[in-house]
């Protein structure tokens, strides 16, 4: 099933179930579909951990990571499917990060990793847009936590629908033009390793999502760029980039 948050005509708030993506009406405003903190992993990308090689090695890092590096994209940033996002006046350009999100289903500590569908509730499709930077040593907020700087949805898809978690194909378009293939094969942590990773030392609650990871070389786009995240058996994200001057208007 599908499982997303709309905003109807006359302005009421409703969830819907959809039997399949070609059933939501175009003139629905879309909501995350999901409320709960969003937690995100960094380096969890096989292409990514390579691509830094021996300067994990160095100052600052001194050495490659041993548990998940984490961060998080609080409320401000989080918007729904087919939503603009306006690049503040110091943002030329920022990477389209296509994320599989685990939505948590119930509280989840100390979970095993063979007992981690168990506290999956489902997946949705997250653009974790971010201002462009080299350094991973110290949190990423003015980065990561500008207005409007996670896209989710449209949907969750339940997790007994997406056959392996562990296999779906991510294709990023922008203005139509394909700048990005991956696949959750290259993972350094599986999602259930990940899940019992994280919540070895801190809780997740239902509603709550896990952001596994952005591929390598993530795509720039810039102001007035639309932006297309499609992960196989889950759905398309899409989002339109522009200038915070165009809001007004």
């Amino acid at each position: 099933m599908l499982r997303g948050r709309v905003i109807l005509p006359q302005g009421q708030i409703v969830e819907r179930v959809f039997a399949s993506a070609a059933e939501p009406a175009v003139s629905l405003r879309w909501l995350p579909p999901v409320e709960g903190t969003v937690v995100g992993a960094l380096l969890n990308y096989r292409g990514e951990l390579d691509a830094l090689g021996d300067a994990l090695s160095e100052p600052p890092y001194q050495a490659p990571p041993k548990a998940p590096i984490l961060y998080l994209k609080p409320a401000n940033t989080r918007i729904g499917h087919d939503h603009d996002v306006a690049l503040p006046a110091d943002v030329d350009g920022v990477w389209a990060g296509a994320c599989l999100g685990v939505v948590i289903g119930r509280t989840a500590t100390g979970v095993p990793a063979l007992q981690a569908a168990n506290f999956i509730a489902g997946y949705t499709v997250v653009n974790d847009l971010t201002v462009p930077h080299a350094s991973y040593y110290r949190p990423a907020i003015r980065h990561k936590c500008r207005d409007g700087f996670c896209p989710m949805g449209p949907w969750m898809v339940d997790r007994e629908d997406v056959p392996d978690a562990d296999a779906l194909d991510i294709t990023v378009r922008i203005n139509g033009e394909i700048k990005q293939r991956a696949n959750t094969s290259t993972l350094v942590r599986p999602v259930a390793q990940l899940l019992a990773d994280v919540t070895a030392f801190m809780t997740l609650d239902a509603g709550d999502v896990l952001l596994v990871g952005m591929p390598e070389n993530p795509p720039l786009a810039r102001a007035g760029d639309r932006i297309d995240i499609d992960i196989a058996h889950i759905g398309t994200l899409t989002t339109t980039l522009i200038r915070q001057s165009e809001v007004s208007r």
